[in-house]
């Protein structure tokens, strides 16, 4: 259990048991190929009611379960699954599977140029965005298909992560994210957000202590069944930018540094 690996998978799951069948088959014949027996896939089932777990578990292979004893939201199981995870890249995907797992590839490409953390990004130069209903043609471009209102939500919010936070990344929501080990150790080790802000938090930490991310267009589709809910959740998600906002200042504060992360190069 000690050996270190080439690639973790890490998959946040809350009463997932419908949709996560197919993007575990699909990861696990994928990373079979692409990283023989140095791979893992860790599902975090966030204290499902349904048989996530035990859908998981069924799986088998490289598969490990970990189980949170209640449900605490996307960031606790994500930082579960960053913390506990041993490979050299640990990539972190929606179950889903709005993002094929193929899309790794590009995101590993961007490590491999130098990068720190590479983010799945459904605004990023040299992606092709349509509207739910369109024809997607197989170009080998990354294509993402939104609905518009989802699509305007989406601007809203990254429009108020610019200007609460500071980041200028355009996309931080996108469930699709591949870190180095030493990134993920250092910044999961710090982040507090549980809910669906976290990414907010992870990428401002990460901009603030200089490590190098860039945003890369992935191919997405939105799939049914999601859990967010925009009034809910979308007042949720506006205090912890508020939270983060107030963190990132008490900290920058006590480092002697400016209170907003810098921006940094995605080229």
């Amino acid at each position: 259990m000690d050996r270190p690996l080439a690639f973790s998978l890490v998959i946040p799951a809350f009463e997932e048991a419908v949709r996560l069948p197919r993007f575990l088959d699909a990861a696990t014949a994928y990373l079979a190929c692409r990283y023989p027996g140095a791979h893992e896939i860790l599902v975090v089932d966030d204290g499902s009611r349904d048989e996530t777990a035990a859908v998981a578990a069924r799986a088998g292979g490289p598969v490990r379960v970990i189980r949170q004893a209640r449900n605490t939201g996307k960031g606790a199981a994500v930082r579960a699954g960053m913390l506990a995870a041993r490979g050299a890249l640990r990539l972190f995907a929606d179950a889903d599977g709005s993002t094929p797992i193929t899309e790794e590839r590009r995101l590993t490409d961007a490590l491999a140029a130098g990068y720190d953390i590479a983010i799945g990004s459904r605004a990023a130069a040299g992606g092709i965005q349509t509207w739910v209903g369109e024809d997607v043609p197989d170009d080998g471009a990354p294509h993402w298909q939104v609905r518009r209102a989802r699509y305007v939500c989406g601007r809203v919010f990254a429009r108020l992560v610019n200007v609460a936070v500071g980041t200028r990344i355009a996309d931080t929501q996108c469930g699709f994210k591949l870190f180095r080990a030493d990134a993920a150790a250092s910044l999961f080790a710090d982040v507090v957000c549980d809910g669906w802000a976290f990414d907010v938090e992870v990428l401002a930490l990460a901009e603030r202590r200089g490590l190098r991310v860039v945003e890369v267009p992935v191919s997405w589709h939105e799939t049914p069944g999601s859990k967010i809910r925009v009034l809910r959740d979308g007042a949720r998600m506006l205090r912890a930018l508020w939270e983060i906002r107030r963190r990132c200042a008490r900290e920058a504060t006590a480092a002697g540094a400016p209170s907003m992360p810098r921006r940094r190069s995605a080229t």
